[in-house]
Formats: structure tokens, C-alpha cells, sequence
């Protein structure tokens, strides 16, 4: 049996970044990270688009608020400082309907209040910035420092730099029981590991290992698949950033839009579709029929309940099935894209989103459990790729 100051559980970006901020605080600490893939990068870390984002959507007092903007300032400084691919395009963001107009200013305003430097412009301004792009009230909310990074860049730069530190990173193993006592975990592999603290980020996973450390017991996560199409080579549609609608704030999706990567290459997307399997990426594979049981009986309950209109955003999202309400949606920021202008895209990912089963809501934040030594990080979602770095102090400081 190996002891360890800190093991960490899974290495997307927020696994990671916790081992790099530990090992900056103590650099004699002895960490080990724990992945059940055998690479990095093969979930909700690898699958995001990349985007830095600014602090625009959230709530002030919310953790996502806390940490976007800082945590996007630490993740281009460090792109930059190691050479690794960023683009600085910029992002806008569109009312679809008369009754958006309000929620921009509130946009508008929540931005400022985060750090995050936006400005409101005209019809005018916006054609300068994305000829192709339409805002039903002829303005739009207009983030100038909103860049891309490459992902896969960033997590194996970062793993790179915690094996030169030190760190041991165990690929294709997984903890299946705990004896919280005695702080020990066994794996997969039948090999144990003492610790002194324990760190659960394992995301599309975090509920169900947050259980064996009796965590969490109140939540469930449920998967939202994110399709995508992409942009065809031969279209004559030109876009220069990223372009987003205003988003329906009852729920914690940004609606799809356009994006931009580093390479240059344009996609339209994600949806939030229902998903019955954590890693349902494709028809029928990623289910097992205990978590689509539980997955459907949830589902069930939030439409039955309708939360925050869920019941309506279910309908539309399951319509982006089809290709023509796909673009039906993205007319209303880019008006001039036709069916021959979106390929169909190999690009998917989903998104773990965390459940309250006793408020029967989805959490909206951040969201964090401690129990002795051991640190649960529930809901990790957008924006947690952008505040990887900020977050990480957080979760080891609080």
C-alpha cells in the first residue's frame, strides 16, 4: 500500500489544476492522480470547446461569478507563457426576441459587476464586428477579451508539468471502495492507497463517488448531450468570433451559437438534449440500465414539476434533432445560413449537470462538499474549464 499526502480523483482540468495549485503551495507534497481512461481529455475536459470565458452570465454571489474572470486571465497567462495555442477573437451576444432587450442590460451589468469588460453596441458596431450576425433590438452585448484555447493543449501541458513536479498521474484505475477510517481507498486493480487528504473530481462520476465517502447523498447528476455541426468548407458565410443569443437564465445552458477554435475552423452548437448514459455519445452506447432508470425517473419528475419552464426547454432542445430546427434556431443570430452551410459533426460531448433531489432542481452553481478529510466537487461545470485555476485555490484554501 502507497501512502500519499493528497490523491486526487480523475484528471479533467479541474483534477489537474487542484494537483498544480497544491503542488505551487507545497512543492515537497506527494500527489497522486487517479483517471479511469487511459489519456486525458476523453470527457467533459477534451470535449469543450475551448472557450475563456468572461464572467457574463452569473450572478454575483455566485462561485462561477467569483471565479471566471480571474480564472481566465490565470489560464491565458499561462497559454501564453508556454506557447500553447490561444486566440483572442472576441464574443457577442444577441437578443432573439423584443423581450431580451432587458436581459441584456442585466448581462450588461452582472459583467461589469464580475470583472469582466463588455460593452453595449449598436446595429452599426456589430456589422463591423460579424457582418453575418442579427440582433432582433439592434444592439448587443460585445465582449472584446473572450478567447479560445486548445483544451487537449492545456491538460496534457498541464500533466507534463505536474510529472516534471513530481506528481504521479495512474492511468486506467478507479476507486470502487473506500475504508473512510483508516482514509484508505481500494481500485479496480486491487491496489490501496492511504492518503492524508482525498480530493473527488471526477465529474461525469463525482455523485456516484461521492457516495462511497457517504457525500452527496441529496444529488444526482444528470447528462445533457451537446451536438454539434460544423461550418462547410465552401461557405461563403464569413464569421470572426464567437456569436451567442441571449441566453434563458432559468437554466443553466447557453443555447447554441457559433464558435470559433483555435484552428481557425467555425462549429455551431452545443444542444442540451437529455442524454440516458454519462458517456451516451453516440445511439445506444454509454447506457447501462440502472443509470438510465434513474436517469429517466428524474427527467420525469423535472418535467413533470416543470421547474423554471423546464418542460418548454425539453421540447425545444429535443427538437434540435431534427437539422432544420437546428437551423432555425441559428437564423435568429445568423440569418443568412442555409442547410448547405452546416455539416454534420463528429463533435460531442455531455454535459454532467448536478440534480438537488430534494428541491427537485438543478443545481445552478458551483457547488462543493467536505466531509473529514476528503473535498467533493459536485458541479463543476461551464464555466469550470475557464476557472480551472482560480477554482483549484479555492478548493484547497476554502
Amino acid at each position: 500500500m502507497k501512502n500519499y499526502d493528497l490523491i486526487i480523483l480523475g484528471a479533467g482540468i479541474t483534477g489537474l489544476s487542484v494537483a498544480r495549485q497544491q503542488l505551487i503551495q507545497d512543492s515537497d507534497c506527494k500527489v497522486l492522480i487517479l483517471e479511469k481512461e487511459l489519456k486525458v481529455g476523453l470527457h467533459g475536459s477534451g470535449r469543450n470547446s475551448g472557450v475563456l470565458h468572461s464572467g457574463i452570465y452569473y450572478p454575483t454571489d455566485t462561485l462561477k461569478a467569483k471565479f471566471c474572470a480571474e480564472g481566465a486571465q490565470l489560464m491565458a497567462k499561462y497559454c501564453i507563457e508556454n506557447d500553447l495555442p490561444i486566440s483572442r477573437y472576441g464574443k457577442v451576444i444577441l437578443p432573439t426576441k423584443i423581450e431580451d432587450d432587458n436581459q441584456l442590460d442585466l448581462l450588461h451589468k452582472r459583467a461589469i459587476k464580475n470583472g469582466a469588460e463588455v460593452e453595449i453596441i449598436s446595429q452599426n458596431k456589430l456589422k463591423q464586428l460579424e457582418p453575418e450576425a442579427y440582433s432582433i433590438t439592434s444592439r448587443a452585448l460585445y465582449s472584446p477579451n473572450t478567447s479560445v484555447v486548445d483544451p487537449h493543449a492545456v491538460l496534457n501541458k498541464i500533466m507534463l508539468d505536474l510529472l516534471g513536479s513530481g506528481a504521479d498521474i495512474i492511468f486506467g484505475e478507479k476507486i470502487v471502495s473506500a475504508d473512510v477510517g483508516k482514509s484508505i481507498i481500494s481500485t479496480n486493480k486491487n491496489n490501496l492507497y492511504k492518503y492524508s487528504h482525498l480530493v473527488n473530481c471526477t465529474g461525469q462520476y463525482s455523485d456516484l463517488v461521492s457516495k462511497i465517502f457517504h457525500v452527496g447523498e441529496q444529488y444526482t447528476l444528470l447528462p445533457f448531450k451537446g451536438l454539434y455541426y460544423g461550418l462547410n468548407k465552401k461557405s461563403n458565410i464569413q464569421i470572426n468570433g464567437l456569436i451567442y443569443p441571449v441566453p434563458d437564465l432559468n437554466v443553466p445552458f447557453l443555447g447554441i451559437h457559433s464558435v470559433k477554435l483555435v484552428d481557425g475552423d467555425t462549429y455551431f452548437g452545443p444542444t442540451a438534449i437529455p442524454a440516458f448514459g454519462r458517456e451516451n455519445y453516440h445511439g445506444f452506447s454509454g447506457i447501462n440500465m440502472n443509470d438510465a432508470t434513474s436517469i429517466s425517473y428524474h427527467l420525469l419528475r423535472q418535467y413533470i414539476s416543470n421547474k423554471k419552464g423546464f418542460r418548454r426547454f425539453t421540447h425545444q432542445e429535443a427538437s434540435l434533432f431534427l437539422k432544420s430546427k437546428f437551423l432555425e434556431n441559428m437564423r435568429k443570430i445568423i440569418p443568412r445560413l442555409s442547410s448547405y452551410d452546416l455539416d454534420r459533426s463528429s463533435k460531442v460531448g455531455i454535459r454532467a449537470q448536478l440534480l438537488d433531489k430534494k428541491r427537485n432542481e438543478l443545481v445552478m452553481d458551483f457547488l462543493i462538499e467536505r466531509k473529514g478529510n476528503t473535498t467533493h466537487v459536485l458541479n463543476a461545470v461551464s464555466p469550470a474549464f475557464t476557472s480551472a485555476f482560480s477554482f483549484a485555490k479555492y478548493i484547497l484554501n476554502k
